[in-house]
């Protein structure tokens, strides 16, 4: 069966990756808005961005308040500097954050109403031009048609998708991925390397996502332990930024799983970052999906060096399961216990969080069927 393939329209990969982009972002209007952090004002990364539009005579504001996960309040704020401001493109600098509340903010921006109004419905409006400049190797947003915006009246994360969220202009520039302190590092390229096995192993999976999604879980399992124990490491750090836009690309084509759909109510009721929540999850949520599909976890478990050619599908599929929770626990991945959130609130939730997880269509990728009870018991296994 045919199947689309879609991508940003122009990447920038590699140190000096900005210079080289400085053209192209002049070519998406006259005035930018640039959505980031205070966290990339304090690194001196937002300076940087400033001088490449400066070089080219582009006009900017900045908007910076984006603070932790991306919420409707931040995403209308960004909106009214964005109106106010007569800005006619984007530019995002930051981790997922910034780059989710750019993607909304344009939304918003070309089609109006409020971002909640979008959830559960593809977004068909022409944004206005979007670049992204991920300072983190992990999310993939600035690949993905995706954005993930937390509700504040409900508590819920929305996973908000259309073609047109796809940045017109993503620049992979290792320079930036550096600052990231080693705890960002591990849950960032974690979440990259959920984004690639749960592509690996969804229903949706399609020939070019599973090359995509095969190279970035090589490449993480090689240079994650490098970048980070050596935070320096600029070959680590080109090369998760490339195993992160990889696994960007490849679950942009075939979707998330499991984890993903458990993962957002965690972050939405006890505000735990997005790559962390992932890494809590991806052991017991790997351990439940591999009977359904051993034939592909083996690929998986051969591919990085795990199983050999003589293993069965079924061991090469629970030898990667094994090499997985030893790379977690070489990052030093804290559990929920060690997160300080409170159990008695955690299991008071669990109904909630399974619903919610349920009803964002993920876990139902899945090549082994899931239901409400089963996201239940895992999410109970996470206190064990």
């Amino acid at each position: 069966m045919a199947r689309e393939f879609i991508v940003p329209k122009r990447i920038y990969t590699g140190a000096g990756a900005l210079t080289a982009a400085e053209e192209a972002l002049k070519g998406l209007g006259k005035k930018a808005l640039i959505v980031t952090d205070q966290v990339m004002i304090d690194l001196g990364n937002l300076k940087k961005v400033e001088e490449a539009l400066k070089n080219q005579g582009t006009a900017y504001s900045i908007y910076s308040q984006v603070s932790g996960e991306p919420t409707d309040t931040m995403v209308n704020n960004g909106l009214a500097v964005y109106k106010e401001d007569g800005c006619d493109f984007l530019v995002a600098l930051g981790g997922g954050s910034p780059i989710d509340c750019m993607k909304a903010i344009g939304v918003l921006a070309k089609a109006g109403g409020s971002i909640s109004d979008y959830m559960g419905k593809s977004i068909q409006a022409e944004l206005p031009p979007m670049a992204a400049i991920p300072t983190t190797a992990g999310t993939g947003s600035e690949a993905t048609q995706f954005t993930i915006i937390t509700d504040t009246k409900t508590e819920v994360k929305m996973l908000l998708k259309g073609k047109n969220l796809i940045p017109d202009v993503a620049v992979i520039d290792p320079q930036f991925t550096m600052t990231a302190p080693a705890g960002v590092t591990a849950a960032t390229g974690l979440d990259a390397l959920c984004h690639a096995v749960e592509a690996y192993t969804s229903r949706q999976a399609q020939s070019l996502s599973d090359t995509f999604a095969l190279s970035a879980v090589k490449r993480i399992f090689q240079y994650l332990p490098i970048a980070y124990q050596e935070g320096e490491n600029q070959v680590a750090r080109v090369e998760m930024s490339i195993a992160a836009l990889e696994a960007g690309i490849a679950f942009n084509n075939s979707s998330v799983t499991i984890i993903h759909g458990m993962s957002r109510p965690i972050g939405a009721l006890f505000h735990v970052a997005h790559g962390l929540s992932n890494a809590m999850l991806l052991k017991e949520c790997l351990a439940f999906a591999l009977p359904g599909a051993y034939c592909r976890f083996g690929a998986l478990g051969r591919a990085v060096g795990a199983a050999g050619e003589e293993d069965s599908d079924q061991e090469a599929a629970k030898k990667f399961l094994k090499e997985t929770a030893r790379l977690i626990e070489e990052l030093h991945i804290p559990m929920l216990k060690d997160y300080g959130i409170n159990k008695e609130e955690f299991f008071g939730s669990i109904d909630k969080m399974a619903f919610d997880a349920m009803n964002s269509g993920s876990p139902q990728n899945t090549k082994r069927t899931v239901t409400e009870n089963d996201i239940k018991e895992i999410y109970k296994k996470l206190w064990d």
